[in-house]
C-alpha cells in the first residue's frame, strides 16, 4: 500500500519571515502608487488647463440661463403652459418679471439673450423696464400700447425658447437657423447664413494651406535628410528660426511685404511685370491668409517629413536603380511610401493648427480671408454671446474629431511619425 503524504507544501519567505509571494506583491503595489505619483502634476495640468474647459465650454453651448433666472415668473408660465398663446395672465407674469428686472438692474441681461434671437429687443426690455412699475392692469393692453412691439409672435416664441436654461438654439444658429414666428428652427435667411460659409471657407483654405506645405517643404526636409551634417544643421537652423521670432511680427513683416505700395508689387513694378495701376491684391482676402499662414505653419511640415525621410536607408534607392528604375520609378515606388507617415503627421498637424488660427486671418485676411476662429473670437470679446461662441467651437472640434478618426481609418494612426 502506497501512502500519500499529507505535509503542506513549504511556503517561500523573505529574511524576515513574511510570505514571499505577499511581499512581492506589496512591492509592486507601492512602484504602481510611486509612479501614479510622478505623474499627478502632469495629471492636475491637464485636467484644469484642457480637460474642464473643454468641458465648461461644451456645457455653455447648451445652457444659458440669462432670460429663465432673470425672468422667473414668465418662465413658470411657459413651463405651465408649453403651447398656449399669450393671455392676460401670460402678460402678468411678464409685467412683474420686468419690474423685478428693473428693479434688481438685471433686465438688460434677460434682453440681451433674447436679442441673439429677435434682433432689436434688447432696446424693448431695457425701455420698457423703465416705465413697467407705473404700467397698470389690464397687463396686456398696457404692455402693448406701451410699445406694441410686446404682441409680436417671434418676440414670444423666442421667450418661450429661452424660458428653458437648457436649449440647443445656439446649434441652431451656428448652422445658419433660426426661430420664426410659430417656434420652429427653420433655414436663416440668405444674407444672414454666415456660419455655415465659414466653416466650409475655413476647411477649404485649410487643404489649400496644408497642401502648399507640403509641396514646398517636401524637398526641404529631403534636403536636411542627404546633406552633410553640417550643411543640414545651417539649413536647420534656418527652417527653425520663425520659431524664435513672435508670431505678430511674421504677421506684420507680411502685411508690410503684400500691401498696394509694398515690397513685392514695387518689385514687380520696377521690373516691369506689373504696371503702376494693376498693382496686386495680396492683402486683406484670401491671397494674404493663405500667403501668411503658410509661411507660418511650414516648419511643422518640414519637422515630421525629416524626421521619416532620415530614416530611410540611402541603399533602397541605389538598390533600386542598379535593378533598371528610373528616378521616378525609384521616387513613386521606392522612396514616397516610405515617406507616407511623415506626410500624414505633418498634414494633420498643419491642417489643425490652420482651422484654429485667428490672429493671422484677422491681420491680413480682411472680409473674405477671415475664419471660423475669428467669429468665435468676436461673440467671445465684442458681442458677448458666449455661449454660440461655445456652440461654434464645439461643431469646431467635432469636425477635427471627425477628420482625425477619417484619417485613422483611411491611413491608420499607428503609421503616423512626428519624430
Amino acid at each position: 500500500m502506497v501512502e500519500t503524504s499529507t505535509a503542506p507544501e513549504a511556503v517561500l519567505r523573505t529574511h524576515d519571515g513574511r510570505p514571499l509571494k505577499a511581499a512581492l506583491a506589496r512591492a509592486s503595489r507601492r512602484a504602481r502608487v510611486r509612479a501614479f505619483m510622478l505623474v499627478v502634476p502632469l495629471l492636475a495640468f491637464i485636467l484644469f488647463t484642457f480637460v474642464v474647459p473643454i468641458g465648461q465650454m461644451l456645457f455653455r453651448s447648451v445652457n444659458n440661463p440669462q432670460f429663465s433666472s432673470n425672468m422667473p415668473e414668465l418662465s413658470a408660465w411657459f413651463s405651465a403652459n408649453p403651447k398656449a398663446t399669450p393671455d392676460e395672465a401670460a402678460y402678468a407674469a411678464l409685467a412683474s418679471d420686468l419690474v423685478a428686472a428693473a428693479k434688481n438692474r438685471t433686465i438688460g441681461a434677460a434682453g440681451t439673450r433674447i436679442n441673439y434671437d429677435v434682433a432689436g429687443t434688447r432696446s424693448l426690455f431695457t425701455a420698457t423696464g423703465r416705465m413697467a412699475a407705473k404700467l397698470a392692469p389690464p397687463w396686456q393692453a398696457a404692455l402693448l400700447a406701451q410699445n406694441p412691439g410686446w404682441g409680436r409672435d417671434d418676440l414670444w416664441a423666442a421667450m418661450r425658447a429661452a424660458s428653458r436654461p437648457i436649449t440647443a438654439s445656439f446649434y441652431q444658429a451656428a448652422a445658419d437657423r433660426k426661430l420664426d414666428a410659430s417656434g420652429q428652427f427653420v433655414r436663416a435667411d440668405p444674407e444672414s447664413r454666415i456660419y455655415v460659409t465659414l466653416f466650409a471657407r475655413t476647411f477649404a483654405i485649410a487643404a489649400v494651406i496644408m497642401g502648399l506645405c507640403l509641396v514646398l517643404g517636401f524637398p526641404v526636409a529631403h534636403l536636411l535628410a542627404t546633406l552633410p551634417m553640417a550643411k543640414a544643421n545651417l539649413l536647420m537652423i534656418l527652417v527653425l528660426l520663425p520659431f524664435w521670432t513672435s508670431l505678430l511680427v511674421r504677421t506684420t513683416a507680411w502685411m508690410v511685404l503684400l500691401q498696394g505700395q509694398g515690397v513685392i508689387n514695387d518689385l514687380l513694378v520696377a521690373l516691369g511685370i506689373i504696371g503702376e495701376d494693376g498693382r496686386l491684391a495680396l492683402i486683406y482676402n484670401q491671397t494674404g491668409t493663405i500667403i501668411a499662414m503658410t509661411h507660418i505653419l511650414l516648419p511643422f511640415m518640414i519637422l515630421p517629413l525629416y524626421s521619416v525621410m532620415k530614416t530611410i536607408p540611402p541603399s533602397y534607392a541605389r538598390a533600386a536603380r542598379s535593378l533598371g528604375a528610373t528616378s521616378w520609378t525609384t521616387f513613386r515606388r521606392i522612396y514616397l511610401p516610405q515617406t507616407v507617415p511623415g506626410i500624414g503627421a505633418g498634414g494633420l498637424l498643419v491642417f489643425i493648427l490652420a482651422v484654429g488660427y485667428y490672429i493671422t486671418p484677422a491681420l491680413v485676411g480682411g472680409a473674405t480671408g477671415t475664419l471660423i476662429s475669428n467669429q468665435i473670437a468676436f461673440h467671445m470679446e465684442k458681442s458677448l454671446n458666449w455661449s454660440l461662441a461655445a456652440a461654434l467651437a464645439t461643431m469646431l472640434l467635432a469636425a477635427v474629431l471627425v477628420l482625425y478618426w477619417l484619417y485613422d481609418r483611411l491611413i491608420g494612426i499607428d503609421n503616423m511619425k512626428l519624430g
